[in-house]
């Protein structure tokens, strides 16, 4: 039997009224452009200080996106709340039982890729992981800052572990 594919779609910005941010824009096209009825799409992202503050999860909000563009309602998968690129790992490997039994295709931002990857690959050993870091289109000093954070971030996963 061939494994499920599933595009697994990483969350992002939304704003207090729960309007998609670019970055996330950008994410959910890359998924409607993979997207054909034989895959399935799992939507991650809850609440956060600096990416959600609303009501309901940023993934509610992706969810939403997608079926206005076209995405069966079910060919998309629970909802997983979390709330940041550690998380996304753990709830990912625990909604997974049969690993396996599954191609991810982890999609995320360019400049998120290396992380992404470094996390995903400790915490979902046995999974068929693909992925696409989606070119993003931030203004040079936002991006600065971005891959700035990044950098800091990998570094203190090198240097102290992954706590999960």
């Amino acid at each position: 039997m061939e494994n499920k594919k599933v595009i697994v779609l990483l969350g992002g910005l939304n704003s207090s009224k729960g309007e998609l941010g670019e970055i996330s824009l950008k994410r959910l096209d890359k998924c409607l452009e993979i997207y054909s009825e034989e895959t399935f799409v799992l939507c991650t992202g809850g609440w956060g200080t600096y990416f959600n503050t609303t009501i309901h999860p940023h993934a509610y909000y992706s969810k939403n996106y997608l079926i206005k563009k076209g995405v069966l309602e079910g060919d998309i998968l629970d909802l997983l709340l979390s709330k940041n690129t550690v998380d996304d790992a753990v709830l990912i490997k625990k909604y997974f039982s049969k690993p396996l039994k599954y191609d991810l295709t982890i999609v995320t931002t360019d400049f998120h890729l290396e992380r992404v990857q470094l996390i995903f690959k400790e915490i979902l050993v046995g999974f068929n992981l693909n992925w696409i870091g989606v070119k993003n289109s931030l203004s040079k000093e936002e991006l600065k800052y971005r891959v700035a954070h990044e950098k800091k971030a990998i570094q203190g996963i090198i240097k102290n572990g992954l706590y999960y």
